[in-house]
């Protein structure tokens, strides 16, 4: 999961996507990059870390332009390299940097027919260099000097019948313009708008529509799966259908965990969905312990606020906050081991005891996927004197991997691998357990766009809508994300590092 950004301006766009990716930061905080174009020259910086910690006074200095692109990274896989933060560049043809959110599925094949067929090399492990490289040379076989939207169009077109998976992506193209474009069947977020100053319409491509708010951009429409979206160096839009099959079928688990609550995702108000899903717990709730004996509700900070407001809202209960989040520390799901993990909860969280002490608490979260945080937390309210702490999850039982782009784990690490309701609570230490239907999930998120006849709940569901994933595909992919695996890819950094450090 990560969080892109491209902006068209009639000055300066550094400080304009600097800001746009602090917003975007919750989708990303292992990278960013931002690329700009000034007077034929291309001005990159990108490295590991927060956005604050990646760009120095005098890197925003050098950015110059009025076009540009950014990039928060999120690593998937458990890589993390620095090679593999974006933007990402190849100079041929015309010089495009890329930076894209998602995730191929079919990756690995056309890594043999970039090197075979296409004849370029490609230089890291990332997918995002591999939908590059595949939209380089596709436009490259327009063989002309200058090129135009037909040219750019036909090229996302053959983008489209030749990559599989989740791409939502900006692009740049040197000299021409940005192009933002959106995966056939719109698994990722990606949306666009403008602002009009004094010397002109202003245009931003953003993962999610509250960067545009923040920098005073007006949301014109979502980028639909398959589409593409053109704006040249000179302002002018162009847009059209590539695909030749465009399914609607977004991924849920925005609307869940991933996006902003003041986002409107795909037309629907991710605040007001997560309402809905407090609202539909709630009625499970009360059906089946109608004589619950629930003294308050509290929200597991940040992302279940919304949720556990309307569930005590539903059930007439009080609502109270009763952890107070550090808010310097990272978030727990994309730190990788588990190790990491516990350590991290305690000092990203601490509980108040007034408001726990004699009390049966039913603490809300959006999920539960190792169950590590949860446990903690269950933990840490007892310690500070509740009586009885029941759990409730915003979403359903995780039960199986996702393919694009959020790097959850083996499923013999998900808590609910293999476990009942009852079971799960028992391991995370609560006294009782409640999960949302999938059903009401689909429900509350339905409910702000009736035009999407689809979600993709492949984590909850185990059916994958892309098509193309087999248990072959998903042996590999756990070979590659079990924490056992991430934590040999970490040792292996560190010896690297150690290395260099000596000589």
């Amino acid at each position: 999961m990560c969080g892109i950004i491209g902006i068209v301006a009639k000055n300066n766009v550094n400080q304009d996507l600097y800001d746009g990716l602090t917003v975007l930061q919750h989708r990303g905080q292992d990278a960013a990059g931002i690329v700009t174009y000034d007077d034929k020259r291309l001005h990159l910086r990108k490295g590991n870390g927060l956005v604050k910690d990646v760009f120095s006074a005098n890197d925003m200095l050098r950015l110059q332009g009025n076009m540009g692109i950014g990039h928060v990274r999120y690593p998937t896989a458990g890589s993390s390299s620095s090679a593999e933060a974006q933007p990402l560049y190849v100079n041929s043809p015309y010089g495009i940097a890329l930076a894209h959110n998602g995730n191929l599925t079919n990756s690995y094949h056309l890594k043999e027919e970039i090197f075979k067929q296409d004849l370029r090399h490609l230089n890291t492990d990332s997918d995002s260099e591999v939908l590059l490289n595949v939209f380089a040379h596709e436009l490259q076989t327009s063989h002309k000097l200058r090129i135009n939207e037909v040219d750019v169009f036909k090229a996302i077109s053959a983008v489209h019948k030749r990559c599989r998976g989740a791409y939502a992506s900006v692009a740049m193209i040197t000299g021409y313009g940005i192009v933002g474009f959106r995966d056939t069947n719109g698994i990722r977020p990606i949306v666009y708008g403008q602002r009009e100053t004094a010397e002109g319409i202003e245009y931003c491509i953003a993962s999610e529509s509250v960067a545009l708010d923040v920098l005073g951009f007006d949301l014109i429409n979502d980028i639909k799966p398959g589409e593409a979206v053109i704006i040249t160096a000179e302002g002018a839009v162009h847009t059209r259908q590539c695909a030749d099959n465009p399914q609607f079928t977004p991924c849920i688990f925005e609307h869940v965990y991933f996006a902003r609550p003041d986002s409107i995702m795909d037309r629907i108000s991710v605040y007001k969905a997560r309402l809905r899903m407090g609202e539909k717990l709630a009625n499970k709730i009360l059906k089946i312990y109608p004589q619950h004996d629930i003294d308050v509700v509290m929200p597991i900070p940040d992302t279940s606020r919304s949720s556990a407001l309307e569930l005590a809202n539903a059930l007439g209960v009080r609502y109270r906050e009763g952890f107070i989040k550090n808010r310097y520390i990272g978030r727990t799901f994309i730190m990788p081991g588990q190790k990491l993990r516990k350590r991290s909860v305690k000092q990203k969280l601490n509980a108040m005891e007034l408001e726990f002490k004699g009390r049966n608490v039913l603490l809300v979260d959006d999920s539960i996927v190792r169950g590590t945080t949860s446990r903690q937390i269950v933990k840490m309210a007892r310690e500070a004197g509740a009586k009885k702490v029941y759990f409730a999850s915003a979403s359903p039982a995780v039960k199986f991997p996702n393919v694009y782009g959020i790097d959850m784990p083996s499923p013999e690490e998900f808590v609910a691998h293999n476990r009942t309701s009852d079971e799960i609570a028992n391991e995370i230490g609560a006294d009782w357990l409640i999960y949302q239907d999938l059903e009401d999930l689909i429900k509350a998120c339905q409910k702000g766009n009736k035009n999407i006849a689809q979600f993709d709940c492949s984590v909850f569901s185990g059916e994958y809508v892309t098509g193309d994933i087999d248990q072959n595909y998903l042996n590999e992919i756990d070979q590659r994300r079990n924490d056992c695996a991430k934590q040999g890819k970490l040792a292996r950094e560190n010896e690297i590092l150690d290395i260099h450090n000596s000589n």
